[in-house]
Order: structure tokens, then sequence, then C-alpha cells
């Protein structure tokens, strides 16, 4: 599995506020992604209704996932494939390693693949021997600088084009050396020339899986490069590796899921290429892979089911939360440490490798709700982190500070006179620190907050609490009715 830095998101975080490149980077979330998404969205009257829809198809599914998985198994080797059930990251690496061995690869092509990089299957490949080449631009642009996603359908969004072309001119040997590469398009041009020669030789193509159709056997992956369709036609062996919660009933509902999942992740009305692949060739097909494999990964998804996390096992990938996230825009996805950034790895990535090891993740949230807002599927994203908190504060894992803090606001809550009191002269107190100016850069106990913003100031008529001001506010109207 691939290793956290989770418990060292708060150091992260400064390395990342303080990184002007990353920073430029993430002005594109806005027009990249947030104002195509609402374009798309309102050009579709029925999205809501479809969202709903989406839900309850997830939903039924999950109440019902062994049927589902088992009916999806059946239907995979009827049509000539083969399917390896894996409870962990370690018992997939091993089974992809030992089709390689049985198959004598040499090489591998890999579409693009988040829980690929969940179980560190690059890593481990290469370690054992074997070439491998990722096919999705992005993918290979961090390929190359050696860097994990961090983000999960633009993982090279913190990437800039003069960092590309460094890293094209330090890897693509024997080319001239003075060619332009200033353009995005010359960067293209490029990359493609370089991988079409991987795309003839590779043994083995290894895709991830958007949808695992049930009743047909079929596995779906949707791109805008084509290089998935190219990783499993040409290649000899097909591998899929897809988690268990991947898989919907019918085809209708695959179709169904898809008109929210393009419009959510890019503002597309559908994916350049959506492929559905069923088994290997058969004889009369003009290409396809000789053999046909869907790799079915828990690594912690049962262990979800049934309790409060389940709704997380809707989550389709379209990376609409962290696309709106307050936090992920100011500090991009290496802060988070592992694979999932975001609302949404701020919820899964707990799930997955303890909270334990990633307490810190669901603590990274404003709460402005604007993840389950725009989520196709409905998750209650804020709810499922503040169970975390909840977990990681009777584990006693949050700060010392923290758990003082909530206790002391605790004692005085339960104490309604005490708690006025006390907010009624801490209100004052800020106002008159505030000297007019409304905001305060520095407060006593709060560094970690003022440190990098101001804290606003209590906005009541000299320091008086909503409580106060109230209590006047009817008082006046009672002696206005007399």
């Amino acid at each position: 599995m691939n290793v956290s830095t989770s418990p060292k998101f708060k150091e992260n975080v400064h390395g990342a506020l303080r990184d002007e490149s990353l920073q430029r980077a993430l002005g594109r979330l806005k027009t990249g992604f947030r104002d195509k998404r609402l374009a798309a969205i309102n050009n579709l009257p029925e999205f809501e209704a479809l969202r709903d829809q989406a839900c309850d198809i997830k939903n039924h599914t999950l109440e019902n996932l062994d049927h589902y998985l088992l009916k999806f198994e059946e239907n995979v080797k009827a049509n000539g494939g083969h399917v390896h059930w894996c409870a962990d990251a370690a018992e997939a690496r091993e089974t992809v390693l030992r089709i390689c061995r049985d198959k004598d690869a040499k090489s591998v092509l890999k579409g693009k693949s988040m829980i690929s990089e969940e179980i560190g299957l690059n890593d481990f490949l290469e370690k054992e021997d074997l070439k491998v080449v990722e096919t999705d631009l992005g993918e290979y642009i961090i390929q190359l600088r050696h860097e994990p996603p961090s983000h999960i359908i633009a993982p090279a969004i913190h990437v800039h084009k003069e960092q590309v072309a460094d890293s094209f001119r330090e890897t693509h040997k024997g080319r001239d050396p003075n060619r332009s590469l200033a353009e995005p398009r010359e960067l293209l041009d490029e990359a493609r020339e370089v991988m079409r020669e991987h795309f003839f030789a590779a043994d083995i193509g290894i895709t991830g899986a958007n949808f695992l159709i049930a009743e047909t056997g079929t596995s779906v992956i949707v791109t805008n490069e084509g290089n998935g369709d190219l990783t499993q036609t040409l290649s000899r062996v097909h591998i899929a590796i897809a988690s268990l919660e991947k898989v919907v009933p019918t085809l209708e509902d695959a179709s169904s899921i898809l008109r929210v999942l393009a419009r959510s992740a890019t503002g597309q009305e559908m994916s350049s290429y959506t492929t559905f692949s069923t088994g290997p060739r058969r004889e009369d097909d003009l290409d396809g892979p000789q053999e046909y494999h869907v790799i079915l990964l828990d690594n912690g998804r049962s262990n979800m089911l049934g309790t409060e996390f389940q709704d997380m096992l809707r989550c389709i990938r379209c990376a609409a939360c962290m696309n709106h996230c307050p936090v992920y825009g100011a500090v991009g996805g290496h802060a988070y440490g592992w694979v999932y950034p975001g609302p949404m790895g701020s919820v899964l990535t707990p799930s997955l490798i303890g909270v334990d090891e990633a307490g810190h993740l669901p603590n990274a949230s404003t709460f402005c709700g604007k993840c389950e807002e725009v989520c196709p599927m409905r998750i209650p994203l804020p709810k499922m982190m503040r169970h975390w908190r909840e977990r990681e504060f009777e584990k006693h894992l949050s700060p010392a500070s923290m758990r003082f803090g909530i206790k002391a606001w605790a004692f005085l809550a339960s104490r309604p006179r005490l708690y006025r009191t006390a907010t009624g002269l801490a209100a004052k107190v800020m106002n008159k620190m505030a000297g007019g100016r409304g905001r305060l850069a520095k407060l006593p106990l709060a560094g970690g907050w003022t440190q990098i913003r101001d804290l606003p100031a209590p906005q009541g008529q000299n320091g008086k609490t909503f409580k106060e001001l109230w209590a006047e506010k009817q008082a006046q109207k009672a002696r206005g009715s007399k």
C-alpha cells in the first residue's frame, strides 16, 4: 500500500501554502472545473432528479452488494473472462504479478486508476523488473516527476507547462535539444509520439473501472484521451482493477449515473470516450485482448458496510467536492498525504487506513457544506467528517488543547447563566481589542488561526452578544405593543 504522510498533514499544509508555483496552479480550479460544471448542470433541467436516481441506484446496490458481485463474476466467466477476489492491497499486487509472470510479460501499460495508486502497484511492479508506463497524459507527467497524483481526475493539476517541458527534455533522449516545447500542443504531440511506441510493445494493459455491470459482466472506463481504449485493446492481456462498490446492477443503471458523472467532473455532457469491455476478443472481433481479468479489491470497503460511513461507497470519483472545497483550493492534494484528497479523502482515507493515521483530515474542513451541495451522489460528507472527529476525540487522538477547549465549552454550555456572562464579557473584550477595525490580527490562545488569517471581531453594538441584542429587540416590541 502507498506510504501515508497524512500524520504530517499540518507540516504538509505549511509547505503547500508557501509554494508559489502550487498556489498559481490552484487558481485554475475555478475556471477549469467549477464554472464548466455549473454551465453543464444549468443546461440539464432534470439534473436534480438524476442525482436522486443515481443515489437510489447505489443505495440499492450496496444493500445487495453480495448478490450483484456474484452476478458480475458469473457473467464475466460466461464471457470467457477471469475474476480474482482480493482482500487487501498485497493480494491484489501479487495477483497482477502472477498474471504478468504467467504471460512472461516484460512491459505494462496503465490507464489512470486510483485503485492502482491505492495499492502502490507501479513501484511494486518496477521492483519486479517490469517496465510500467502510464498512458494518461497527466499520470505520465507525474510518473516522470516521481510524484503521486494531486487530484483524482487531473493528477498533474499542480504542474505548469514549463515544468512539463523540463521533464520531457530530461527523459525523452535522442531528440533535438533545441526543439520548441513552449506550447501545450507541442508537449502533447511529443507525448503522443513517445507513447505510440509503448502502445504497440506492451504485453499487459491495466485499467481501473468507473463501473462494473452485473447483468453483462462488463467493465466501463471513462476517459478524454482515448489512452484507455488503446491500453486495453492493443495489449495481449487486459486487467481491470476495481473496488467492490463499483458494481451496478444493469447497463441502464450505469447509463443513468454516467449522465451526472461527466457533468460533475469536467462540465461535459459526456466524456470523449466511454468504453464498455466485456470479455476477451472473440473470433469475429477486429481487436481486443486475448485474456480479460478483473481484480475485485476489498481493502477495507466491506468494513464500511452497515456503518455510518456506508454512504461514502456511493462515490463515483468525479472530484466535484474537491473542486469546490476552500481547503483543497488552498493547499492542493499532496498535503492530504495519501491517495484521496479533498473532502471525499477526508472521509475515505480514515476508513481505509485508520483514524489513528489520518485523523487530521476530517478536521481539514470549514464545514461550509459546498462538498455535499455539489456531490452528484448526495453524499453527506460534512456529517461523516463529524463522525470521524468524534472517533478521534473518543480515542484521545485530537490535540490536548482541542480536548481541553471542548471540555471547557461543554462546562459553560451546560450552565446557561455562566455561559451568557462569559460570552458577553468575551465579546466586549474582543470588540475593544479590535479597536473598530472589525477584525483581530492577534488573539491569545488563537495563534493557530491568526498566524495566517485575521479573526472576525464580534460585530454587535458596543460588543453586545446576540442574546443581549435579541432581548433588547423583544423588549422594544413589547413596549410598542402596549
